[in-house]
């Protein structure tokens, strides 16, 4: 019997894999188009040279204020009626962007850049979202599944944003903003998609209240605080390295579509191993895929270090994505495993505050360290790798707690 409901589960769940796949592909690409430019179009109106990736700080900012009551709301009406919020918060956030370009304002384009942050904080939503009707077996999977949708966004976003900057003799923020009207296409495609989407039904607030665990009580337990660590560190250190990296490629004298190249490389790699991250989770253990993810990013860091070549950008923004991917889908499915039904919407919304608050922090700091440290962007792209290493040495330190801590329950 329960197998046969597993079964009937992961059909349900194959469903919301698909729709939500191709909503990651076309709304997903946004994302990395929007990273490509926002740091390079602050720069240029930013009245402060240490603000000029406020902007990518304030779509982080906007997703970490965002997640809280975004979960309440997918606890109350469903994962549908908030995936919509979020495109329609992605396509506000667009306009907004367009038009304070074309006045140059940074400050308004600060108030675009919150509401993309919106759309951002749903599509963090979409890798809980399968997990909502999966049977166990199938949840690491789809996990994977829908990361792998960025495949399509890590060509697309970065290549729309290349076209717009490589065939324009424009060297104003005006170059930009056709590239803010391709967003609020991409969000009004997704509007669309969402309405494949089978309202994903999670427990109401009232009919959990006062069930399960405080959050006090769920960052007690060890694999919760561990997953929610590894999640932060290897969000937030991607995020430090690949908002910098725009503008360390054009500080060294190369071109803006050599810079969004470089992203696309880096989200593919982002993507990719999201095809077999699960079923290496499920063969190897969560914990050790989590391991590696965390040395990819110990060898990004160390490659960047070795020059400012296009070879060390490359190098360095690869095995950084390959990094992310299995530190997050890692330290996603440890979650997903460690909290029951009814305390879902309360850890998934305190694991999103806490993870993007730190990749707000760390996008902030890339530009503050390569703007306002050292003489030059070579100094500066030293500095944020630099800044790797403590935060690297910290998720590191608590996977080899919670693995001693388990042995010695075992023993």
């Amino acid at each position: 019997m329960n197998e046969q409901t597993s079964q009937i589960d992961d059909v349900s769940a194959k469903r919301t894999v698909l729709v939500l796949v191709i909503a990651q592909a076309f709304l997903g690409s946004q994302m990395p188009m929007l990273f490509v430019v926002a740091g390079l179009a602050g720069q240029q109106i930013t009245p402060y040279a240490c603000l000029s990736t406020l902007p990518i700080s304030l779509i982080v900012f906007g997703s970490m204020t965002t997640a809280p009551w975004l979960s309440k709301i997918m606890q109350l009406y469903g994962r549908k009626k908030g995936f919509v919020i979020g495109a329609f918060g992605g396509f506000i956030g667009a306009a907004i962007g367009a038009f304070a370009l074309s006045h140059n304002n940074f400050w308004l384009f600060l108030i675009g850049s919150y509401m993309t942050g919106i759309y951002m904080s749903a599509q963090g939503f979409f890798r809980f979202a399968v997990t909502d009707n999966a049977s166990t077996s199938f949840r690491p999977k789809a996990i994977s599944y829908v990361m792998a949708g960025g495949l399509v966004s890590a060509v697309l976003g970065p290549q729309v944003a290349a076209y717009f900057t490589g065939f324009t003799s424009d060297s104003t923020v005006a170059r930009f903003i056709p590239i803010y009207y391709a967003a609020m296409a991409f969000n009004l495609i997704g509007l669309f998609i969402f309405l494949f989407l089978k309202t994903i039904k999670v427990p109401s607030i009232n009919a959990v209240k006062g069930l399960g665990r405080s959050r006090r009580e769920l960052l007690t337990d060890p694999r919760v605080l561990v997953a929610i660590i590894c999640a932060a560190v290897s969000y937030s250190l991607m995020n430090l390295v690949m908002t910098s990296t725009p503008l360390a490629v054009v500080g060294c004298g190369f071109t803006e579509p050599v810079a969004a190249n470089i992203v696309t490389v880096h989200v593919l790699a982002m993507f990719a191993p999201a095809f077999f991250t699960g079923h290496l989770i499920a063969r190897f253990g969560v914990e050790k895929i989590m391991a590696v993810g965390l040395a990819f990013l110990t060898l990004a860091c160390v490659v960047a270090l070795q020059g400012v070549q296009l070879r060390n950008f490359y190098g360095a923004l690869f095995l950084l994505g390959i990094g992310w991917n299995f530190g997050l889908i890692g330290a996603t499915s440890m979650l997903a495993g460690a909290h029951t039904l009814e305390e879902r919407g309360r850890i998934q919304g305190l694991n999103d505050l806490i993870v993007f608050g730190s990749v707000t922090i760390a996008s902030l700091t890339s530009g503050g360290l390569m703007s306002c440290i050292g003489s030059n962007q070579v100094q500066g792209w030293i500095a944020v790798n630099l800044t790797m290493l403590p935060f690297l040495t910290l998720a590191v330190g608590s996977l080899i707690w919670l693995l001693m801590r388990q042995r010695s329950s075992v023993a």
